[in-house]
Formats: structure tokens, sequence, C-alpha cells
């Protein structure tokens, strides 16, 4: 009986065992592919191994990025564990540039209806490379994307043809191509078909087990999201300019601290940023010189001439900030002219209160005593006491004043003030 019932429980685990849904891991790609994109991928495509789990689906619309973290991409897909589908989607979405390449390269690339694939030329970074130059890139990447179609089994020459003419395919056109392996209207379908596809791995093939699969999101955590933002060419400019704004602050006012210890954060963070940007360092010169004009107006006596020069400087080094003929890697025009406007605001008033205080008399020391009223304490002939600010203070005068007298301080010598008489108006 009991031999009986052990074997009725050893059928009942391996039934429950095996009616377990698959579980698939959702990753989403939205934007520009850049270094967070990286660790996003690589951190999910390591824990779904260690979780077993069946499939990796990534969800992607993306304008490209770059080529670094493209290849780094790439490399990651081709060593998981776990099989990589990239789901083109929802439709309106597009797998452009890198993208393009990152999408191919996955065991399975589908699309849905009205979504775009393509446009996969490389563009150089931080200027115009010589024809020479510009040669062995493309060639370079020709030969990787040739590599990756026949790993995949796709359509090879329209991949070469992505990358020297910016070839760009809609989903019904790629798979008639071959460069896909099928369409999907959602996430159901998508599943549906994939259900029994097989994948190779160096272990092996086997069939995809997606019946009843379960689909988990997995967000960026915050660590990548902060990663993800200051990577935005908006985001970088801003903290640029916020982190110039602080330092002018500091140097115009010493002794405040925060605002100094605020823009050196965010000059950090903005220099952070500018390692994955097409940054056209003259731009950064050029906002550096504004800087500087705005500090030499405090000094210089120019009728606003620096300050103009300043803002001229600043909106040009804006304008050439980042190099890059996609519109992805630039900074916003409306962002550049409110952020111009708001800075030269901020230091035009920060210049007129230093001009102020410099104008005003001094409140402390020696120069601040004198023109200072008093009373005299007793009688000066030719010295005595004055009480001036409720301190009592050695005076001397060249005429005799009678205690409590309302007398002026004229000028400070050690610790011994002059006064007179305070004149009747």
């Amino acid at each position: 009986m009991k031999t009986i019932t052990f074997l009725l429980l050893l059928i009942s685990l391996v039934y429950v065992s095996h009616a377990s849904p698959a579980t698939i891991r959702l990753v989403k790609i939205h934007g520009s592919i850049n270094p967070a994109t990286v660790v996003y991928l690589a951190r999910n495509i390591q824990e779904s191994a260690q979780s077993k789990e069946e499939l990796i689906l990534v969800e992607m619309d993306t304008p490209g990025g770059l080529d670094s973290s493209m290849r780094e991409i790439v490399k990651n897909i081709f060593a998981s564990q776990v099989p990589i589908v990239v789901y083109i989607a929802p439709s309106g979405s597009r797998a452009a540039s890198a993208g393009a390449i990152i999408a191919l390269a996955a065991d399975f690339c589908v699309m849905a209806p009205g979504t775009a694939i393509g446009a996969a030329h490389p563009v150089s970074l931080g200027g115009k490379p010589d024809a020479v130059m510009q040669a062995k890139i493309q060639n370079d990447m020709l030969a990787y994307v040739e590599g990756i179609a026949v790993k995949r089994g796709r359509n090879a020459e329209i991949m070469r043809q992505m990358v020297s003419k910016s070839l760009s395919l809609s989903a019904e056109k790629a798979l008639a191509e071959k460069t896909i392996d099928f369409l999907a209207n959602d996430r159901t379908e998508l599943i549906r078909k994939l259900n029994g596809k097989i994948v190779s791995r160096p272990s092996g093939s086997h069939p995809l087990d997606l019946s009843g699969a379960k689909i988990n999101l997995h967000e960026m955590t915050t660590r990548e999201m902060i990663l993800a933002v200051i990577g935005d060419p908006n985001i970088a400019y801003l903290l640029m300019m916020l982190g110039f704004m602080g330092l002018f602050f500091e140097l115009s006012t010493p002794g405040v601290i925060l605002p100094g210890v605020i823009g050196a954060i965010s000059l950090i963070l903005a220099f952070f940023a500018f390692q994955t940007l097409p940054v056209n360092y003259a731009g950064v010169l050029l906002i550096l010189l504004a800087l500087i004009l705005f500090i030499a107006e405090i000094k210089i006596v120019s009728h606003g001439m620096l300050t103009v020069g300043g803002v001229l400087a600043m909106i040009l080094g804006s304008l050439l900030l980042f190099d890059s003929p996609e519109p992805y890697l630039k900074v916003s025009l409306s962002l550049i002219l409110t952020t111009v406007i708001l800075v030269t605001g901020f230091a035009v008033f920060v210049i007129r209160k230093a001009v102020d205080v410099h104008r005003n008399k001094p409140f402390s020391g020696k120069e601040g005593l004198i023109g200072e009223k008093g009373y005299a304490d007793s009688e000066i002939k030719p010295e005595g006491k004055v009480q001036i600010r409720g301190e009592f203070w050695d005076a001397w005068s060249d005429t005799p004043i009678s205690r409590g007298e309302k007398i002026t301080v004229v000028s400070v010598e050690g610790l011994k003030v002059k006064v007179e008489k305070e004149r009747a108006i």
C-alpha cells in the first residue's frame, strides 16, 4: 500500500512539474541605444539564465544609437543561454540603425504590421571622417552584418543594403525578403507562433514550449534609469549649464558654497554623459567663454558689452555642442533658447547685485566706521571717549567737543578714531 501511495505521489509531482507554465521575461527598449541599454539587457539576460526561463522577449522601438553599445548587446545576445526574440512593436514603431542590427541578431526577429526596420548606415560621431576612414567604417559594418545574417539564416544582401544604402523596409517587405521570421499583431499571436519553434544552442537544439506561458515585465532599475536619463542630450546639456551657473555664482559670490557643490556635481554628471554623445568641444569652450565674460562683467566696467558677448558665445556654443546629423543626438532648439534666456537673466541679476555690493559703503572694518555717527561719552580736549554703534572708542578731535554732543567719524587710525561735531543740516 505504501509503495502504491509513493508511486502516485511521484506521478503527481512529475505531472505538476510538467504542467507548470513556461516563464517569458519581457524587457522594453524604447529610445536610443546607449550604455544604459547595454547594462539593462545584460542584467536581464544573466538573471533569465539563472531563473531558467524559457524565453526573453525584447519589445523594441528605437531610432538607433551608439555603435559600441550595439556591438556589446549583440555579443550578449549571441552568448545568451536563453533564446531571445526581438519584437518590433506596437504598430508605428521602428528598429532603425543600431536597433535594426540588434533585432536581426536575435534568435527570432518579429515585427508588428505597420512597423519598419533598417537605415543602418554607420554615422560617425564628433566630426565627419575623411573618405578613406569612412570607407573603412562602412566596410567593417558590412562584414559585421553579413556575419550576423549567416549566423541567423537571414537575407545577407538586404542587410548589406541596410548599411550601404540606408535601406529601410516595412514589416511586410521585410518578411517577403526573408529578413525577419514572421509578423505578429500582438503578444498573444507572437507567443502562439513561437510555440514549437526550434532553437539552437551549443548544448543542442530543442523546441520552445510556450503553452500557457506567463509573461513577466522587468523594468529598468533606478541606477539604469539614471544612466539612461543623463545620456539624453537635452539632460546632459541642462546638467552642463547648471554646472557652469553654479560655478559662476560661487565665483561671483564667494563663500556661499552650496551653488559651487551643486555645480561641480552637475558638471561631473554632464561630462560622464558626454562619453556617449557626439560632443563638439568647440561648443563647450564657447560656453565656458560665456561664463568667463559674465564674471569679467563684474570686475570690468564695459557698459554691458561683455554680457552681450557672453550671450552670443553661449548661443553659438549651445548650437555647436553636439555634432551629429541624427535628431535624437541633438539638443532641442526650443530648449537651447529657453535655457539661454534663463541663464542670461540669472547672470544679469547676479552681476547687478555684485555691482551694487561693490558700490555700497562698507559696513565693517575701518572703512565701515568712516561717516558713522555717535556721541561723545566724555569731553574731547583733544582726546576722549565716544560711543559708536553701541561700542566705546578712544577718539580725538581738532576742536573741543563737550560730553553728550553728537559726533561723526572722520578717519580711523589703529584703535582710535578722529571725530568732529555733527554738522547741522
